[in-house]
């Protein structure tokens, strides 16, 4: 294993955030002896970043705690064209203005985990539609494109791996790689940006990258990509029966985010601990240590520490508050998901966890319930003949829905 000198490469080394770097032993210099700017770019493809897109964030974190610039790239410019890696389809085109409202909205996130300003190490937010949608086809192709060999480009997994499996890649795609190279070189232009990272199934894209700054400005950048995160049992981190961990409030409430982390696997505690939250090492192997019931504890403060990170210390508090009343006590926390459902009318149960968002289906909640894991207050139903009204109430104001150990909601009489 390389001994690093710098506390940066230290930092990802001990946590577990390094991959691939293209020149190890020169960024480790360049790290040692001055400040690195580096960015991380996110297309704007939806209303809110996902938990996929945490692990690139605490990367920028540590870089700005020990001492050095992040940038945050907004995909303005590159989600009009559509990023091919890891996806066998392409991506659905997005109009303008969904574009700039998406972007609008995920810029919130940044705030919890970066120090945005114009001081040396502050963070900058940056916006790719300011250089590319100025670009003319014809002396970007000339200048830019002849750099690039086709050769070359059909090696890369993000265009490799479509190829194989006879998904169709389009021409707009394909030059998806010719306009991330460019954003590489135009931040080190704009903001003195020497080193760019990104997951995995970036790391084409970023060699090319480092290759272009060389060949065009003999810019020294330099690249670096992070493991693809799986669960213990193989899964991919964050893909959930009920959909994508969403990292925006609105997409998904602080509890539901608290949940998540608190239903860690139990071999993944530590793993996790060191990506996503700034618990010291010696508290985390303290925590691996644990086994049995107090593995439990563990998970809690994962939870805990993670919550906090985005949401806030008062939010995370209040989450973890919500799930003792919940699972240790059998009370329904103010936190929990609360849906205005329930009328004169019965609602076929299948149906009404659809509606609250237990299930994707009504087929998948007829599953669920037949398999024994929908309980109503705390009993458990096996009936998808079921239904719910508001007569279901009595005296109550409103009725608990558990899926499992990991989903819980509450319905009340619509008004």
């Amino acid at each position: 294993m390389t001994r690093f000198r710098s506390d940066l490469l230290r930092v990802y080394q001990e946590r577990g955030f390094i991959h691939q770097i293209t020149d190890p032993e020169g960024l480790d210099a360049r790290a040692a002896s001055e400040r690195v700017v580096c960015y991380v770019g996110y297309d704007c493809t939806a209303d809110s970043l996902h938990i996929g897109h945490l692990v690139s964030i605490m990367m920028l974190r540590w870089l700005q705690k020990t001492g050095h610039r992040p940038v945050a790239l907004m995909g303005g410019g590159t989600t009009k064209v559509g990023d091919p890696s890891g996806k066998d389809d392409a991506r659905k085109l997005l109009a303008e203005e969904i574009i700039a409202t998406n972007l609008l909205a995920i810029r919130k996130t940044f705030a919890s985990f970066l120090h945005f300003g114009d001081g040396p190490v502050d963070a900058v937010m940056a916006n790719n539609a300011e250089w590319l949608d100025e670009l003319r086809y014809i002396p970007f192709l000339r200048d830019i494109g002849r750099h690039f060999s086709v050769n070359r480009m059909l090696t890369m997994d993000s265009v490799k791996l479509r190829l194989e499996r006879d998904q169709p890649l389009s021409f707009l795609e394909f030059n998806y790689m010719l306009l991330q190279s460019y954003d590489f070189v135009e931040l080190a232009k704009r903001y003195g940006c020497n080193l760019q990272m990104g997951g995995s199934d970036q790391w084409g894209n970023i060699v090319m990258g480092v290759e272009l700054g060389r060949r065009v400005a003999e810019l020294s950048l330099f690249g670096l990509t992070t493991p693809l995160i799986t669960t213990a049992s193989g899964q991919k981190m964050g893909k959930t029966a009920s959909g994508a961990i969403w990292l925006g409030a609105h997409r998904l409430s602080p509890y539901d985010y608290y949940q998540f982390w608190r239903n860690t696997e139990d071999a993944d505690v530590g793993r996790f601990a060191k990506l996503f939250t700034e618990l010291p090492l010696t508290e985390i192997a303290r925590l691996e240590a644990l086994a049995g019931a107090e593995i439990n504890e563990a998970k809690k403060i994962l939870a805990l520490e993670a919550t906090k990170l985005l949401h806030g210390e008062e939010a995370a508090l209040s989450a973890a508050q919500t799930a003792r009343q919940v699972f240790e006590q059998g009370t329904i926390g103010a936190d929990v998901p609360s849906f205005a459902i329930l009328t004169d009318t019965p609602m076929g149960l299948p149906q009404l966890l659809v509606e609250v968002a237990i299930s994707a289906s009504t087929s998948e909640g007829r599953r669920l319930i037949e398999q024994g894991a929908i309980m109503i207050g705390d009993q458990p139903v096996t009936d998808w003949r079921r239904k719910l009204s508001v007569a279901d109430l009595g005296e109550r104001d409103d009725l608990k829905i558990t899926r499992g150990k990991k989903k819980i909601v509450s319905v009340r009489a619509k008004t």
